[in-house]
């Protein structure tokens, strides 16, 4: 398949800190975490892939197992959003899809920054109706977008 931009080209430096900033933004208001992460391309099933990447980013060991990851395989064009077991069971049964339909929207109109912001404030919305902040609460993983293996 033909890659149309790399992973690390798919956003700009001011794009990258926007959705660090959301990310940011989103967590101040839940004990969730989450994470962005972008690859060029990828040989497995996109969701066993995004699982792999999850437990490599360390997200299975938040203190409250309220980790989500979106994750894009920029080259294949492929996305999942991935949450960890106490979010997953909390969230409506098609709610990670609907996360997925906005940011596809948006990447087909060329607007990533856009919809990696919007999929990070619904996942945010999500995490803070079911996990609050708690007075304890700590940031448990970085939160700005990683890339590749890493």
């Amino acid at each position: 398949m033909n890659q149309l931009v790399a992973a690390e080209d798919l956003l700009t430096e001011a794009e990258r800190l926007r959705v660090r900033e959301a990310i940011t933004a989103a967590e101040k208001r839940t004990s969730g975490e989450i994470r962005v992460h972008l690859e060029d391309h990828i040989e497995d099933e996109v969701l066993d892939h995004a699982a792999f990447i999850f437990e490599e980013l360390g997200m299975h060991r938040t203190r409250d197992r309220n980790g989500v990851l979106i994750y894009l395989s920029v080259g294949d064009r492929k996305l999942a959003v991935i949450g960890d077991d106490a979010i997953d069971q909390r969230v409506p049964e098609n709610f990670w899809n609907d996360v997925l339909g906005i940011l596809k929207l948006h990447l087909a109109a060329g607007r990533a920054a856009e919809g990696l912001e919007e999929a990070v404030h619904m996942v945010g919305e999500k995490l803070g109706a079911h996990f609050p902040l708690k007075a304890d609460d700590r940031d448990e993983l970085p939160n700005d977008v990683s890339f590749g293996r890493r």
